[in-house]
């Protein structure tokens, strides 16, 4: 079986139920609680690519980081936006789950997303 790794807030309850999900389906990933361990901003590029997105993609645009620090309006490159959200990590939306074999990455909105990945 293929190894997990989730991106996990325990107080959102789409990280919850993400976690649940997989683990209903015989998966134990390596849980990341990315608030106490944030990724680095190369982290956070290899998540993007992972899931094809920009780094814009992967933001909570509703966050009041998002609006202090004016992202919005953010026209710099994908690594330094990556920067920003290491140094705020609040700003990562949440869950992603990366299964590790082939670095396929799927955001957990809706948790059933992530059955892509089994």
């Amino acid at each position: 079986m293929a190894a997990f790794t989730i991106f996990h807030n325990p107080r959102c309850s789409k990280s919850r139920q993400t976690l649940q999900l997989l683990q209903e389906n015989g998966i134990e990933p390596t849980v990341v609680e990315y608030l106490k361990t944030p990724p680095s901003g190369a982290d956070i590029l290899k998540l993007a690519a992972n899931l094809r997105r920009p780094v814009a993609a992967l933001l909570r645009n509703k966050e009041d980081e998002y609006k202090a620090l004016k992202l919005k309006e953010f026209n710099g490159s994908d690594a330094e936006l990556a920067d920003i959200v290491a140094s705020h990590p609040k700003l990562l939306e949440r869950p992603i789950v990366v299964r590790e074999s082939d670095n396929e990455a799927r955001i957990g909105r809706p948790p059933e997303t992530v059955l892509e990945l089994l």
